[in-house]
């Protein structure tokens, strides 16, 4: 079983997802093995939050090429975190949203 820290990996911060917080949306990097119900406990463990739902959305890395060898750049996962209208927001998103 993976610890919630291994799960989530960082927060996205961009400018649709700073549009999104107003209405407690949150877009983070996760593990790319990650399921949905294990990015909901971890959410609402590390952050002491109620989710209402999960979205998840997964990148394949570009292929990319250095002389005649040719790799791939990792591949992405972002899930997106709506909360609860009673849930309080993250606090780590309230002061970057306010900047």
């Amino acid at each position: 079983m993976k610890l919630a820290h291994d799960i989530i990996i960082k927060p996205i911060l961009s400018e649709k997802s700073y549009d999104m917080m107003p209405a407690k949306r949150y877009t983070f990097q996760v593990d790319v093995t990650a399921t949905k119900p294990q990015i909901r406990a971890a959410v609402e463990e590390i952050f002491s939050v109620k989710v209402k739902s999960v979205t998840t959305s997964r990148k394949m890395g570009k292929i990319k090429r250095q002389g005649r060898t040719q790799g791939r750049r990792p591949e992405v996962k972002k899930a997106y975190v709506t909360l609860t209208e009673d849930s309080k927001q993250i606090e780590f998103f309230e002061s970057m949203a306010q900047a």
